[in-house]
């Protein structure tokens, strides 16, 4: 709880993968990849409470054993490729109002496949959205690639992304993020719904580019894997 606003925190995590088989199993140092959601969820000062929403029994056991209860799977509806996160949060924010009575003011998602990022980064995010009065928050980090360089090809032709020269000197270049999917948190109210485009939410935290990593291939486990070697090292 913070500034007397329940906090709910929701860590999606299929069983099923296209990319990575069994991707939240798969053991970094030591520790599965939903396990480092887990401890930055559970060592928050905020969070009141923490909710896993799997279809994997296996991945449910991993919570348990990390003192996470798991009332129940994810129905199979809401567990396929095609399904939409914001559906999984709101079956959950409607399983605890009605099995268990409980309420919450503010509900914050965590993906599993974003394992840089921290208990400080999870309670500074919900300091600044309940400090600032927002409706919603989302984890950004700054582009490496500036957009004045990107380029799409039409019939052989190069065509830029924005309307900007590329000839200023980078140090001169806006500065552009993008969604880095470590933190996204919404007001729980009428505005709330399964219309709800967690990306399009209004407000960023901004996170280092070092912390954006998205588990999606083997070969960002093995970043992942050689970021925390470089971390303990230093």
């Amino acid at each position: 709880m913070y500034q007397g606003k329940r906090i709910l925190a929701v860590i999606p995590a299929r069983g099923g993968s296209k990319g990575i088989p069994k991707k939240n199993l798969k053991i970094v140092q030591g520790k599965r990849l939903i396990e480092y959601t887990l401890e930055a969820a559970i060592t928050s000062k905020y969070i009141d409470h923490i909710f896993v929403s799997t279809d994997d029994l296996e991945i449910a056991k991993v919570a348990t054993s990390n003192g996470i209860n798991v009332p129940e799977l994810r129905p199979a509806h809401l567990a396929t490729d095609k399904s939409k996160t914001i559906d999984a949060i709101m079956h959950t924010i409607e399983y605890l109002d009605t099995h268990k009575n409980e309420k919450f003011d503010y509900v914050i998602l965590l993906q599993p496949t974003q394992p840089l990022r921290t208990n400080q980064h999870i309670d500074e995010s919900i300091e600044l959205i309940i400090d600032k009065k927002w409706n919603s928050l989302i984890g950004v980090s700054p582009v490496k690639d500036h957009p004045s360089l990107i380029r799409s090809i039409s019939t052989d032709v190069l065509e830029p992304l924005i309307k900007q020269t590329s000839t200023i000197r980078r140090q001169d270049f806006k500065a552009y993020f993008k969604v880095n999917g470590a933190i996204y948190i919404n007001k729980i109210n009428g505005d709330f719904n399964s219309n709800t485009s967690l990306n399009d939410n209004k407000h960023a935290y901004i996170m280092s580019d070092y912390e954006d990593i998205d588990i999606d291939e083997i070969r960002d486990l093995e970043l992942f894997d050689f970021v925390l070697t470089k971390s303990k090292r230093d």
